[in-house]
């Protein structure tokens, strides 16, 4: 079995596209009929983000840790304790690919980090879009670490210790970690995830304030752009 995991805070405005993709993606036909579960992690939302997800019949549990390495760590272990061999992680304000899940596993890899495409730069200015446009790679060899597009076995996940309780960088810290063990790490753009370049983000070190700080001086894109 698959596992997909959606760290989820207030997020009614885009979870119901975001699980709509992933619901095409478990289907895809390269899976082989292979069970995906689909898993929401409720982190403290007093919106409609728990109808929404309920509605559309995937999987949640409900935390209140306002934190999104601990959101996604409560769902991978909910993963791992129903079987899961496989184990990917998206974003609420995100959107993958319909082969997304499947180009995961044909990397062959202890770990997958995919790159990403922004929905909308209306946010933006053009300066912001242009120096993205310049410095991200959006190629195979890419060193870019997104939470919204990264998959990992679940013996490699076990082996790092999973997700850190980190308000951000958790997705970073995870790959460093896979890294420090010497697991394999696929850095490929076949794993398509198209994400928002929304103002309001939720990680306050993540990719959407690095959007912001391209509107000043950036020489260089972190790596958790």
């Amino acid at each position: 079995m698959i596992a997909v995991i959606v760290p989820a805070h207030n997020e009614e405005d885009h979870i119901a596209a975001c699980l709509q993709s992933l619901t095409a993606a478990s289907a895809c036909p390269d899976l082989a009929g292979e069970r995906v579960l689909l898993i929401v992690v409720l982190d403290d939302c007093s919106d409609a983000t728990q109808t929404i997800a309920a509605g559309l019949g995937v999987r949640t549990v409900v935390c209140h840790a306002r934190n999104v390495g601990a959101a996604r760590a409560i769902g991978a272990q909910l993963a791992l304790a129903a079987g899961a061999r496989w184990l990917a992680f998206t974003d609420a304000d995100s959107e993958v690919a319909p082969n997304w899940i499947a180009q995961q596993l044909c990397q062959q890899a202890d770990a997958v980090c995919g790159t990403v495409q922004v929905r909308d730069w209306g946010a933006h200015g053009d300066g912001v879009r242009e120096q993205f446009d310049a410095l991200y790679q959006d190629c195979d060899g890419h060193r870019h670490i997104h939470g919204a597009n990264i998959g990992v076995t679940a013996q490699a996940y076990r082996e790092v210790g999973g997700f850190e309780s980190l308000a951000t960088g958790e997705d970073v810290a995870l790959v460093h970690r896979l890294q420090e063990r010497g697991l394999s790490i696929a850095w490929t753009a076949a794993t398509r995830v198209t994400t928002s370049a929304r103002k309001q983000f939720r990680a306050p070190a993540g990719f959407g304030a690095t959007l912001l700080q391209l509107g000043g001086a950036l020489a260089v894109l972190p790596a958790i752009l």
